[in-house]
């Protein structure tokens, strides 16, 4: 497996996996354009969509519609370091629910591989041409 990275210009810098392009850029307090997201903003991003997907997949097996379902990412940050210490995925199911369900929804979500990834990262190696 393998994903590109290029640098359009700016403060831009962009990814292409999978025939897709992920466009990031920084804000303009940061001398971006801000034209994109962050990239730390993708990474919640995953997190919140992951969690999501597993929702789906879990409701679809069971013909529960996920028309009236949310999903809200509360963040605690450390000011000295700016890493994030907590983050609260709060689901947000319609009244109609099933019951019988409620726990198992939320033990579906807790499957989200990013999360899973986070509690057993990969080791990340950083090379320029071959050295590092």
């Amino acid at each position: 497996m393998e994903m590109q990275v290029e640098f359009p210009g700016g403060k831009r810098v962009n990814s292409t996996y999978n025939g897709f392009t992920v466009k990031t850029d920084q804000p303009k307090s940061e001398g971006g354009d801000a034209s994109a997201p962050e990239p730390y903003d993708l990474f919640l991003s995953s997190i919140g969509t992951c969690a999501g997907v597993y929702i789906v997949y879990f409701c679809e097996s069971r013909n529960i519609s996920t028309e009236d379902i949310t999903i809200t990412l509360r963040f605690e940050r450390n000011e000295k370091t700016h890493l994030m210490e907590k983050i609260a995925i709060d689901i947000h199911l319609p009244p109609d629910f099933p019951d019988k369900y409620r726990k198992a929804v939320i033990r579906a979500a807790k499957m989200c591989t990013v999360k899973r990834n986070l509690i057993h990262p990969p080791e990340i190696l950083v090379k320029a041409n071959g050295e590092g």
